[in-house]
């Protein structure tokens, strides 16, 4: 293929209706995810809380998300998958818009948070398993590449937009008008979702019967028969929760010893650049070996822990995080490609709850440890420890000839 014709295939996505309404809803609905992310982080410190207290807060949204994405996934394969994400969208507009009315009127308590980001996060697993499913319905197979790409390029621009945001509101008016903001762009996305028809299109009948239990286990088979697929939500799965460490000690380490609140702003925000710049990558490159590239790419989502565990100066952390950011969002468009490719679409969303699940798993974990194990063998110690095993196990599916020999046909 040419690279005028790739190019042209590239966007020729974005014609598509209902893949521009799915776009634009997951754009806002990304932006709030980023815009919320350090305010959040801030408004616990404002009320005393302490790195462990943080990763509580953090946590209470990760645990509900990881226990209730099989669920999503089985409803996501039996109901119009775009009314789950727009049920998703609606809870999430009332927990957060809660969130802010009590941070604003000075009524929050840290557990005031943990509850409303528990609602937030069951939410967010009734939306997510749909997503990859939908994606396949709203686009034939010759261009999922390039929108699960340009996908991905509109959640790393969030995490660019969002951290700026937040920073400057957080600096200027305050932790509550961020997470506000954060509330409105669920509002965006549910308008979205609202006016999304992709009846004509679906693969997937609308409501099927059939018992829940049976229907996980069926696509707990379709999940486990593929090597592929499991070896690589596990190596997810701890990488994560590796990287959940970075999530909690970074912000605490930036504003002790890199310079302030505005530090961390700048992280996320180098995170974000380097991540568009990855989905850039994603939206032209057409390789038949997915996930030996991906996995690859992966290694590169481990240098932010472990560089900001050896430097003190800000220009090095944001350096580090635009190389991970960059790292991690060329595997993801590759990965939902190659998921779309090779799991029947009637057993997509429940394979993907799947993925979902494991990847979130032991995310709790490292959160609510990263405080503790920081406290007894240091903070930098911490992040060093992390950051080497994250990069170990990034690389660590190559060792299965089934990971390096698959490909995708196009």
């Amino acid at each position: 293929m040419s690279g005028t014709a790739a190019r042209t295939g590239a966007l020729d996505v974005l014609r598509r209706r209902p893949f521009r309404l799915l776009f634009v809803a997951q754009a806002g609905s990304s932006l709030g995810d980023f815009l919320v992310a350090p305010a959040l982080a801030f408004a616990v410190l404002d009320l005393g809380g302490s790195a462990a207290g943080l990763g509580l807060i953090l946590a209470a949204r990760v645990v509900p998300l990881t226990m209730f994405m099989l669920l999503g996934g089985v409803l996501a394969d039996r109901l119009p998958r775009r009314k789950v994400m727009l049920a998703g969208d609606l809870a999430r507009l009332l927990s957060q818009g809660v969130t802010a009315v009590l941070v604003l009127g000075g009524d929050a308590s840290l557990w005031h948070l943990a509850a409303l980001q528990a609602v937030h996060g069951t939410a967010g697993a009734l939306f997510t398993p749909a997503v990859t499913g939908l994606v396949q319905e709203c686009v034939p197979p010759s261009q999922r590449q390039a929108a699960n790409a340009l996908r991905g390029m509109s959640h790393s621009a969030a995490m660019i937009a969002g951290p700026l945001l937040a920073t400057l509101l957080v600096l200027t008016v305050g932790t509550g008008w961020a997470i506000a903001a954060d509330a409105a762009t669920y509002a965006v996305s549910a308008f979205c979702l609202a006016r999304l028809d992709v009846a004509g299109e679906a693969t997937v009948p609308a409501g099927r019967g059939g018992r829940m239990l049976r229907e996980l286990r069926d696509g707990w088979r379709e999940f486990t028969s593929r090597t592929w697929i499991w070896s690589v939500i596990v190596t997810a799965s701890l990488s994560n929760m590796l990287y959940a460490v970075f999530t909690v000690l970074g912000p605490v380490l930036s504003e002790r010893e890199l310079g302030g609140r505005g530090v961390w702003g700048l992280i996320l925000t180098a995170f974000g650049t380097g991540a568009v710049l990855g989905g850039a990558g994603a939206l032209w490159l057409r390789p038949r070996h997915t996930l030996r590239l991906g996995l690859l790419a992966t290694a590169l989502f481990a240098a932010p822990p472990l560089v900001l565990s050896q430097v003190s100066d800000a220009a090095s952390a944001a350096a580090a995080a635009f190389v991970g950011g960059a790292g991690l969002m060329l595997f993801n468009p590759l990965w939902e490609t190659t998921l779309q490719a090779g799991v029947p679409a009637s057993a997509l969303s429940r394979v993907s709850a799947y993925e979902w699940f494991g990847s979130y798993a032991a995310q709790p974990v490292g959160l609510m440890l990263a405080g503790p194990v920081a406290a007894q063998a240091g903070t930098r110690t911490t992040l060093l420890a992390a950051g080497l095993a994250q990069l170990a196990v990034s690389l660590a599916p190559l060792a299965l000839r089934d990971v390096r020999s698959h490909t995708v046909e196009r």
